[in-house]
């Protein structure tokens, strides 16, 4: 089916910016950092449970990766860890447009979506970044992607919708606490220890209140 692959290429080219492309470009720190979180959700990803083909069950963490990059890099790196996932046969080139799409790019978006509405709706207070951004937006992620990508096989057809439910969609009430767990604990540590690795964490904002 040509039409994922396609809307996968057109969001993706959404995320390229060419100063924050140049900046990586000069600046080695930050592709030690991409590179970085591309290997951490490599290992992440690896780790998966599923009982239906294409419908894997695994922790993302890319609530946390999209707070400490950006919604472009993380976007980036996302990639990276998928084409690094197809070179190792973890994943099959037929189901590469799917799985990224599914796993990295809308997840990112919509988290860094939910990070701009905590920033403008919420007190910018450093628990507020640690249980809104990261802990609660995080879970919330974690069941975001088994169910849009548990609609998209029923829309088309793959599954009905009785064996999505009795196999795959229920996970979305069980992955979101164990999301929202590892994603909250990377970044009150990262905060914590290393601030000024997180691109989305402001220290006069958050930590002066």
């Amino acid at each position: 089916m040509l039409l994922t692959p396609l809307v996968t290429l057109i969001i993706f080219a959404f995320t390229i910016d060419k100063r924050e492309y140049l900046t990586l470009w000069h600046r080695p720190i930050r592709q030690t950092g991409v590179l970085a979180c591309s290997v951490v959700l490599a290992l992440l990803w690896q780790i998966k449970a599923g009982i239906l083909p294409y419908l894997n069950i695994h922790i993302l963490g890319i609530t946390a990766i999209t707070l400490v990059l950006g919604w472009r890099l993380a976007s980036l790196s996302a990639l990276l860890t998928s084409l690094l996932l197809l070179a190792f046969g973890t994943i099959q080139s037929s189901e590469f447009a799917n799985f990224y799409l599914f796993t990295a790019l809308l997840p990112i978006l919509v988290s860094y979506g939910l990070f701009v509405l905590c920033y403008s709706k919420l007190p910018r207070h450093f628990f507020v970044y640690i249980f809104v951004c990261a802990f609660l937006c995080a879970g919330c992620i974690g069941a975001f992607k088994i169910l849009s990508s548990g609609v998209y096989y029923w829309l088309i057809d793959t599954y009905t919708f009785q064996q999505l439910l009795d196999n795959y969609l229920f996970y979305a009430t069980l992955i979101w606490f164990p999301e929202a767990m590892l994603n909250g604990m990377a970044i009150t540590l990262l905060i914590t220890y290393k601030p000024h690795w997180v691109k989305t964490f402001y220290d006069k904002e958050y930590l002066d209140k």
